[in-house]
This record gives C-alpha cells, structure tokens and sequence, in this order.
C-alpha cells in the first residue's frame, strides 16, 4: 500500500513539474500593452492587417462553381438515358451543354480564364 501511494504521489509531482515547466517555457518574454491589445477590428497589431485578395481567383471560384452545378444538373439524365430514349430530354441536355460551352468561349474571348492579365 505504500509503494502504491509513493507512486500516486510521484505522479503528482511530475504532473506539477511539467506543468510549471510548459508554463515557463510558453510565457511570452516581451509582454507590451499596444502588442497584446487586438487593432479596432479584430486583426492582430503585429502582422498585416490588409490581406492581399486576387479578383481573378474569386471570378475563377464562381465560374468553378457554376460548372459544378450545372454538372450535377446534367448527371441525372446520364443515369436515366440508359432507361428511355426520349427525343426531349435529350434535346434538353444538349440544350444545356450547348449553353455551357457558349458561356465558356464567351469567358474565354473576354479574358476572364486567365490568371494574370494579358497586359502586364
């Protein structure tokens, strides 16, 4: 019983030790009132507060996501074509894809797929 409580106590003890250990090696050294307070918004003082944001790659985000939707649009009549042949649901499809492809000649011939600008 008492090597089970030295061993109980042992634990004790460096479950205290590594404790203060990790808090002394984690405590910051340089503690500065402007450096520790947050900026109006939120951001924090020491690093940038403006974050670069590119228009390309968020116009080329929703193009992404717009094809993705029409894609999962167009899925269910690749699972059904195999069950019926009807001429108007193919007619529709095409329809789709026909659209989808005169959007992206249309993206294409404006500029919009590519990354950086063509006249930097």
């Amino acid at each position: 019983m008492v090597l089970l409580y030295m061993i109980f106590m042992f634990n004790i003890a460096l479950s205290f030790l590594l404790l203060l250990l990790a808090l002394y090696l984690t405590k910051k050294k340089n503690l500065s009132r402007e450096k520790n307070s947050p900026f109006e918004c939120g951001f924090d003082p020491k690093n940038s507060s403006r974050a670069p944001f590119s228009m390309r790659f968020f116009l080329i985000t929703v193009i992404f996501l717009v094809f993705d939707v029409e894609i999962i649009l167009l899925l269910p009549y690749l699972v059904s074509s195999g069950l019926s042949s009807d001429i108007f649901s193919l007619a529709g499809s095409l329809t789709v894809v026909l659209i989808l492809t005169m959007g992206t000649v249309h993206e294409w011939a404006q500029g919009s797929l590519y990354w950086s600008m063509k006249n930097e």
